[in-house]
């Protein structure tokens, strides 16, 4: 018996996780009668964390379907920004150390590893913490234990946060998370930190923060222009402007 036949198309955003030949318009893909909709649409190295809504002959179907011979099969985006079945929390793997530190520059919630743990206690750690795991690898994004998933397109991390919050839309709360450790700041009197300073430090600066989880200090230093060009950014595209008491929270010196 042969093998049924569907007519496939991906939205224009999708294509590169396929094939050239399967890029700019239907192509045929022939099913072995048996395999769910999702499992073809991954086979052909599309991650089902990219997919939104699949649309047989005009009828939104679930991953779970399974194609029939001549059906015309549309698969589109997600739609952002994107709902989430809980708190926008995320867990970024070893490759995204700067994107990590931004994510929390803006408050956000993120889980980050620095050493690679594999794939599987990564999708592990996803689904016990409830966490969207970020990654540019397609494989990690095809486990199912995932809770919740979401491929980084950019190589370039500018690119890699205005994606995300503009996906997830997650709420921001500026100068409020420790950039090493995820922890939260709060307000540390000089006198406290004394002997954790060097000298100059010490001399020049009176406001400081200190993370409630590893200690680490925090002050207006050398960068602050820098990571406030990238907050500024990020609240007037993505959320709400900072209150004057986050304002005052500190970063890394």
């Amino acid at each position: 018996m042969e093998r049924p036949e569907i007519s496939l198309t991906v939205d224009a955003e999708l294509e590169v996780f396929v094939g050239a030949a399967r890029r700019g318009g239907s192509s045929a893909v022939r099913t072995d009668g048996a395999a769910t909709l999702g499992h073809v649409v991954e086979s052909l190295g599309v991650p089902l964390t990219e997919v939104g809504a699949l649309v047989v002959d005009g009828r939104a179907v679930t991953a779970g379907h399974i194609p029939a011979d001549g059906e015309n099969v549309a698969v589109h985006t997600v739609t952002r920004p994107q709902q989430l079945p809980g708190p926008a929390r995320f867990l970024l793997d070893v490759h995204l150390g700067t994107l990590a530190r931004r994510m929390r520059l803006l408050g956000v919630d993120v889980a980050y590893e620095s050493t690679d743990i594999g794939d599987p206690a990564l999708a592990a750690r996803s689904a016990a913490e409830q966490r969207v795991m970020l990654s540019r690898d397609r494989g990690l994004l095809r486990r199912r234990e995932l809770w919740a998933g979401a491929y980084v397109y950019s190589h370039r991390p500018a690119e890699q946060l205005d994606d995300v919050l503009s996906r997830f839309r997650p709420p921001l709360a500026p100068w409020t998370r420790c950039t090493a450790c995820n922890g939260l700041l709060q307000r540390a009197p000089k006198e406290e930190l004394a002997g954790r300073l060097r000298d100059g430090t010490e001399r020049s600066y009176d406001a400081f923060s200190e993370c409630a989880d590893c200690g680490q200090a925090y002050w207006r230093g050398a960068h602050h222009a820098r990571l406030n060009a990238i907050v500024e950014a990020a609240v007037r595209d993505f959320g709400d402007l900072p209150s004057p008491r986050a304002e005052r929270r500190a970063e890394v010196g």
